[in-house]
């Protein structure tokens, strides 16, 4: 999984740098855990042309993870990168604001997804469940890839505070 490989270049990279990127890359490898669960359990058929699909926890799961990871990208992590930046004196640059405001767009398809799954019935049919992850998977690369620039921004500008 190519999500997983890069997750694991980020993490050598940045791992341990600053408290609020390690924080940032363990709820990053939580959402990843939970997806590769869920898309290994994406329709396939199998001899006897049976179909298997998650559960409604198992999306209910996911569901809650992409929310809290969201949720804790906009609001927790944030806030812990203004707190420490505050703290140096260090102003947030056009680029730091703009690759922000990338991740940002990424949050409305991911929110459509979890809108569609969370709440989904034990009966109801899945017909569009493997192109809806496959697009969910898309988005969350593109988001990890904005996010791992901010990461490196965020590093950056961490090691080098203001009149240093």
């Amino acid at each position: 999984m190519v999500m997983l490989k890069k997750f694991k270049q980020v993490q050598q990279e940045w791992g341990g740098s600053s408290e609020v990127i390690d924080h940032w890359l363990e709820t990053r490898q939580a959402l990843l855990v939970e997806y590769i669960k869920l898309a290994a359990l994406q329709p396939s058929s199998s001899p006897s042309n049976v179909i298997t699909l998650p559960t409604k926890d198992e999306l209910q799961n996911f569901s809650q993870h992409l929310v809290d990871y969201i949720s804790e990208g906009h609001f927790k992590i944030y806030d812990m990168v203004m707190d420490k930046w505050n703290s140096t004196g260090f102003q947030t640059t056009e680029e730091i604001s703009q690759t922000y405001a990338k991740i940002v767009l990424t949050t409305e398809p991911l929110l459509s997804f979890t809108d569609k799954y969370a709440e989904i019935g034990d009966d109801e049919e899945l017909e569009s469940f493997e192109s809806d992850m496959s697009k969910i998977g898309e988005v969350l690369e593109l988001r990890f890839e904005v996010e791992d620039k901010l990461i490196q921004l965020i590093a950056d500008s961490l090691a080098m505070p203001p009149g240093a």
